[in-house]
């Protein structure tokens, strides 16, 4: 049995369409051993990848072959997660100082609150 890359990608949830796993490939977020994989790559057992999602930077080897998309729960069975954990708290991290908090009742911020904002976060 051989499988494409970007239907692999979406079987396991790391992508939610086929299109979106497709163009991560095409615009080179997804790599294996440093070269860019192509869509249209058949993976195999024991492939590894390493895959930019946002600013999360995943490391994968995979586990099994599938076709069909599967439940969250089950793709701990078809993709080993080689990422190490200091890659999840610093998103985390991130996630957390990106939020800004306003009091209830004071609206949206001004023009000049969004440029304070932004300058700040910069």
């Amino acid at each position: 049995m051989s499988v494409r890359l970007d239907k692999w990608l979406w079987a396991v949830r790391l992508y939610k369409t086929r299109a979106l796993a497709t163009d991560a490939c095409r615009l080179g977020k997804i790599t294996q051993n440093d070269i860019i994989a192509k869509a249209s790559k058949e993976v195999k057992v024991g492939d590894r990848f390493e895959i930019n999602i946002n600013q999360l930077h995943k490391e994968i080897e995979v586990k099994e072959l599938l076709n069909n998309r599967i439940s969250a729960k089950m793709v701990e069975n078809y993709m080993i997660d080689l990422t190490p954990q200091e890659e999840y708290e610093r998103i985390e991290v991130a996630r957390k100082f990106a939020f800004e908090k306003r009091d209830r009742g004071v609206g949206r911020p001004t023009k000049k609150e969004r440029r304070d904002i932004d300058s700040f976060k910069d």
